[in-house]
């Protein structure tokens, strides 16, 4: 018989979606009438850019004609997708980047899991806490962690608490760590990171040799002009850091897949011998090996998320997320709930009144307001009293949502 991998037995965190999933489906056997609204989950629910369906449209008619036909792309992604991600999510903000620095992807959460193929298990790891489970998850998946502990933290992970006492902006390390996982705009929380604060990471960084793992998937939902939504805007970032990119939530396409990470030329780490290996190259070699490459179709979508046209429309979708946003941090506000992001991210993390625990706020909700959110337990021990709400869903139900907030907890 096979042997499994043992270091999967270790996790916790597949416990929160099956209980939320038992929770409602317990309450609504039992109220069969009730209109369950869900704020929940990060998906988007607004339809592709008309800009981003007629190029898919393209792409795919491409591939009825042999004079157009694509079959294996570059694993890397193709040129021309990749020049218009450098002219118009860098260049833009000052950042220079060579083609080879960029490989496009079918999604950050599984490039931020991936990319720990080419790290030792020896480095230390720091996460924030709370945290997107996907960090910590991936690193107990390989083997770097021992058990978890009665709070669910691992041994073998540096948590880095966030709490409102430091607006969810994790501490620098006093020990030396490695790798460093930071989002911004972040998930859970919604907090933001300025470049002051940035700055001082990648000091940090560089002075302890250790690569930044850079989360910037929410970056469109920035609305401050002094608020960067790349690690390369802050000066040395390109020697000790890798940006994580996604078009899921800054274009709708969660269920097309596409995405890109960065590996700058001049990021390096070290063989057994001590000896300096680049790991740009790494993972070259690793997609190279285990990744095919995105579809063309998708592609050719992507690369009209910077069309005049296709901005133009992504923007007025962000906008729409980020109006949802502002409804719900005002109906929270009204009824005394403290509560924080939500202005430059699409996630509204709110204090659960009264002390109440996380879980006791998600039958509440559920029970009252027939209102499905998600416990920060979920996301690590520090977000226990805490709880997010998404702005991913149709305007009219964000305001039957308030409204039934206003109505059952004021």
């Amino acid at each position: 018989m096979a042997q499994i991998n043992d270091h999967y037995l270790k996790l916790k965190s597949g416990y929160l979606f099956p209980e939320i999933g038992r929770r409602i489906k317990f309450f609504s056997d039992a109220n069969p009438t009730a209109k369950v609204i869900r704020l929940g989950i990060g998906d988007v629910t607004r339809p592709l850019a008309p800009a981003v369906i007629a190029a898919f449209h393209r792409g795919v008619d491409d591939l009825t004609r042999v004079n157009s036909f694509r079959g294996y792309g570059p694993e890397q992604g193709y040129d021309w997708l990749i020049d218009t991600v450098i002219a118009n999510c860098f260049q833009s903000r000052g950042v220079q980047l060579k083609p080879s620095e960029i490989f496009i992807s079918d999604g950050s959460k599984c490039d931020c899991a991936n990319i720990l193929d080419i790290f030792a298990l020896g480095n230390k790891v720091a996460v924030g806490d709370p945290v997107y489970p996907v960090y910590n998850d991936t690193n107990v998946m390989v083997g770097r962690t021992g058990a978890a502990d009665s709070q669910g933290y691992y041994d073998g992970i540096r948590y880095l608490t966030c709490t409102a006492e430091n607006n969810f902006i994790p501490a620098i390390p006093t020990e030396k760590v490695d790798l460093i996982y930071l989002c911004f705009p972040n998930n859970p929380t919604g907090a933001v990171a300025s470049k002051e604060q940035l700055q001082k990471w990648v000091d940090y960084a560089l002075a302890h040799e250790a690569i930044i793992l850079f989360d910037a998937a929410y970056e469109a939902f920035i609305t401050g002009p002094e608020i960067p939504h790349s690690i390369y805007e802050i000066p040395g970032a390109g020697k000790c850091a890798i940006e994580f990119r996604s078009f899921s939530k800054s274009a709708g396409f969660t269920g097309v897949r596409c995405a890109l990470t960065v590996v700058p030329e001049a990021l390096s780490g070290k063989n057994a011998q001590g000896e300096p290996v680049a790991l740009n190259a790494l993972w070259n070699r690793r997609q190279t090996t285990k990744f095919n490459g995105v579809s063309y179709p998708v592609q050719r979508a992507a690369e009209a998320v910077y069309s005049p046209e296709g901005q133009q429309q992504n923007q007025e979708i962000v906008r729409y997320y980020l109006e949802n946003a502002r409804l719900i941090r005002e109906g929270l506000e009204a009824v005394a709930v403290s509560c924080y992001g939500g202005v430059n991210a699409p996630y509204i993390w709110l204090k659960t009144p009264g002390g109440m625990s996380s879980w006791g706020f998600f039958d509440k909700l559920l029970n009252e307001c027939h209102l499905v959110g998600t416990p920060g337990s979920g996301f690590g021990p520090s977000g226990e009293g805490y709880f997010r709400l998404s702005a991913f869903g149709q305007r009219e139900d964000v305001e039957e949502a308030m409204s039934r907030i206003k109505k059952n907890l004021a």
